[in-house]
């Protein structure tokens, strides 16, 4: 292979003889890749982070003999199934201390209280979840774009030199397929990231509303157990 036409074909050749406008789209689409590995990695290590951190916490919670001494470490923890624990908790207190109570008012409570809490986190963990799918679905479109404004330039730089060999009609339309390869390198990753980490998410959700259902039914019975004044 010629090594100069090698050369021209580069990537790096193919930005540079490109557009401005198919320049812009292609650094956008850079941009939005870079920006979809971040929170591909970042929302990744996060759910790693909060399932180890679950299964030790689930792990004290049914080694403690007393809820309550389960309050201290649980409130300077940072991960869903502490914040679980000490919303109920502290539900569970205020319920109780007031003297009069009423059983099936505290359950329901409780019950809230926990789902706001779980609520809460999930809808914190899937935050940037939706700049995934919008790069997955509009990324190449993007490129699509950029590539149509430069096979217009092309045919326009033909018509204008009145040569329609193929060493004059390549390369432009070489940088205009260009963009399409960038918008499916952006594209790609951030539709299987928002698949993964969905799926993630939603195991999470499910591990903490039956973490919920446990912790409630043993206060349930802790309830049970009580007399209202």
């Amino acid at each position: 292979m010629d090594p100069v036409a090698a050369t021209t074909i580069s990537p790096l050749a193919l930005f540079l003889e490109a557009d401005l406008v198919v320049k812009l789209v292609m650094l956008g689409l850079l941009a939005a890749s870079i920006w979809s590995w971040a929170i591909i990695f970042e929302r990744s290590r996060a759910l790693r982070r909060i399932n180890n951190e679950a299964a030790q916490f689930e792990d004290w919670f049914w080694k403690a003999e007393n809820l309550d001494t389960l309050m201290a470490p649980a409130t300077k923890a940072n991960h869903p199934s502490a914040r679980l624990f000490v919303a109920g908790m502290t539900e569970w207190r205020r319920s109780l201390g007031g003297g009069r109570f009423d059983k099936s008012g505290v359950r329901s409570r409780l019950a809230a209280i926990v789902q706001v809490s779980i609520t809460r986190d999930i809808d914190a963990l899937s935050d940037r979840l939706n700049i995934l799918a919008t790069i997955g679905a509009v990324a190449p479109f993007v490129g699509l774009f950029g590539t149509v404004w430069g096979i217009m330039r092309s045919f326009t730089a033909i018509a204008a030199s009145q040569n329609t060999t193929l060493a004059v009609v390549a390369p432009g339309i070489a940088e205009a397929l260009f963009a399409t390869a960038i918008g499916l390198f952006a594209a790609i990753p951030a539709v299987i990231g928002y698949n993964r980490l969905l799926h993630g998410v939603g195991r999470l959700e499910g591990r903490l509303a039956a973490f919920a259902e446990e912790f409630q039914g043993l206060l349930s019975r802790q309830l049970d157990s009580l007399e209202t004044k």
